[in-house]
């Protein structure tokens, strides 16, 4: 993946001809001439190296660490000034930088010296995809037949890097487990990408999904990667695949088919490998009939065709969801709840769970929230589970 360099530098001959560099070298690069400019950029995720002048028009530049100092992510900075001194040096050293290089730049220091960045920077990516792990680890699929039917083919579909169109009603645990197929496989130490397709206005799924070069279109005055080339070794997760145009659906085929994208406005192919899981609360089968769905695109995606059924179809599995929500809720709300009364358990299991599983994780939250002792009551939960305990009585 591309690392992108901040250059924060007011001269505009001195930016350029770093920029020209750092882009033969095939790094992507944002341009900030003035201190605002630079903050800006930070703000926005821009910025995996940082380039930093010392003499800015509205600002010192060494107060870029000072005022980074404590953002979770601090971006590594270089400093580059022609008002070089030793104990500019010192100073910047100091405050956190990570180099300090004098004016006129030596492109070979220079590159040693990115190089050296991009090491720290791929272990913070690790990190971060290791801690989203953490938080995303358990899949919770119950006693249920049904459920360890689907966990078993999860398994199977994630350590051979295969398709998996995953379906089920809103709120079945989709996106849940797609997350347990990435840590399951070879590509756990991998971006896992998600996307929901019906998020994105249908003009920009292209840009989103293939990316874009400078010029392609009104607004787009830098080159950006699309999430396809960004997942690349790992997962692209798309919810919400029905929701795709028909003309998408023909150009994310040939990307899958041909493994190989063009961002919009370029003219170089450029390779992915990446694994597609694509998920659904719509009958694409229904909408092939209907000249909704591309057919060939369908069995590209359903390799293997994992179905999540509803909750109140597996309604033995709630006690195991109840017990899992509750550890992991525990810390988040400063609670140490340890039970559940047997009628909050049997209002919980009597009720139908339109939702399903995020409606049963809403419930327990609200319960939880107003419980004040470590046993969860009936009369904690939310109205419409309680009456429906009392009707089904």
């Amino acid at each position: 993946m591309a690392y992108n360099v901040l250059i924060v530098e007011d001269e505009e001959p001195a930016r350029q001809i770093l920029a020209a560099f750092l882009q033969k070298e095939g790094y992507e690069v944002t341009e900030a001439p003035t201190y605002a400019d630079a903050i800006k950029s930070l703000r926005q995720g821009l910025g995996d190296i940082v380039l930093l002048d010392v003499q800015l028009p509205d600002g010192h530049g060494l107060t870029l660490l000072d005022e980074t100092a404590n953002w979770p992510n601090q971006p590594p900075m270089i400093v580059i000034t022609g008002y070089g001194s030793i104990d500019t040096a010192v100073e910047a050293m100091k405050k956190g930088a990570y180099d300090f290089l004098q004016k006129p730049v030596k492109f070979p220091r220079l590159l040693n010296a990115l190089k050296r960045l991009e090491e720290i920077i791929a272990m913070r990516r690790e990190l971060a995809v290791w801690r989203q792990q953490q938080q995303n680890l358990d899949f919770i699929a119950g006693s249920s037949e049904a459920m360890q039917m689907v966990l078993e083919q999860a398994k199977r579909a994630a350590q051979v890097s295969a398709s998996v169109l995953i379906t089920g009603e809103t709120g079945t645990g989709k996106e849940v487990l797609a997350r347990y197929i990435h840590k399951s496989g070879p590509r756990s130490n991998k971006p896992f990408i998600p996307v929901n397709c019906a998020a994105v206005q249908d003009t920009m799924l292209e840009a989103e999904l293939f990316g874009y070069e400078a010029g392609a279109f009104t607004g787009a005055t830098k080159r950006k990667p699309g999430l396809m080339e960004i997942a690349d070794g790992g997962i692209l997760f798309l919810d919400e695949i029905s929701s795709l145009p028909l003309d998408m659906q023909a150009k994310l085929l040939r990307a899958l088919e041909e493994r190989t994208i063009r961002r919009m406005g370029g003219t170089k192919w450029i390779k992915v490998d990446i694994q597609i899981l694509a998920a659904t609360n719509r009958p694409l089968k229904k909408m092939i009939e209907e000249g909704r769905f591309r057919e060939d695109l369908y069995y590209r995606l359903k390799v293997v065709d994992l179905h999540l059924p509803p909750l109140r179809e597996r309604k033995d599995d709630i006690p195991a969801l109840i017990g899992h929500f509750i550890r992991r809720l525990n810390p988040q709300m400063g609670k140490q709840i340890t039970d559940i009364s047997p009628q909050a358990m049997a209002a919980l299991k009597a009720y139908d769970w339109p939702g399903n599983i995020r409606e049963l994780r809403n419930a327990l939250e609200r319960a939880m929230l107003f419980c004040d002792t470590n046993r969860i009551e009936l009369q904690h939960l939310p109205q419409e589970v309680i009456e429906a305990y009392q009707r089904s009585r």
